[in-house]
């Protein structure tokens, strides 16, 4: 899984993670956070998911890595929101499996989701949410899950 970072380039999990950690340490008394939200887009016979995850130093400016792939049409928006939180969910799995993981391990992890209260994925609030929050992680919706609904969504595209 490459992810790619506007100020690193492309990189392993691993070497994101290391970005992370340099990140953290040039302000360790701050107080952050890691998100990952996962929004998509069909166009041109194909729909694009891109996975953000960014750290973000509460107040004082984050740093994103994205991860981009593509998939044979998915035309059913459930069917995409689901695959979209599968999408973050693996991610948060990948990066849990690799030993550079344990050095960041107490930042809080939420999970943004790229629905909201008003519109056609309101009827989806109640079960994703609840499946996230199954699986032990903080979730935000619209209009707090700018992971996926602003920085995901801008390289949907």
């Amino acid at each position: 899984m490459i992810f790619t970072s506007p100020t690193d380039g492309r990189l392993t999990i691993a070497e994101m993670l290391a970005a992370i950690e340099r990140f953290i340490a040039v302000d360790e008394a701050g107080r952050y956070k890691l998100i990952i939200g996962t929004d998509s887009q069909t166009h041109h016979g194909e729909t694009m998911f891109v996975t953000a995850v960014i750290v973000h130093r509460i107040g004082k400016g984050a740093r994103f890595f994205f991860h981009r792939q593509s998939r044979p049409p998915v035309q059913d928006l459930r069917q995409r929101v689901y695959l979209e939180t599968a999408a973050s969910l693996e991610t948060v799995q990948r990066m849990q499996r690799d030993p550079a993981f344990q050095r960041i391990i107490d930042l809080p992890i939420e999970i943004h989701v790229d629905i909201g209260t008003t519109g056609a994925t309101r009827s989806m609030i109640q079960e994703i949410v609840g499946w996230v929050t199954s699986v032990g992680y903080t979730v935000k919706i619209k209009p707090q899950s700018y992971g996926a609904s602003a920085v995901a969504d801008r390289y949907t595209k």
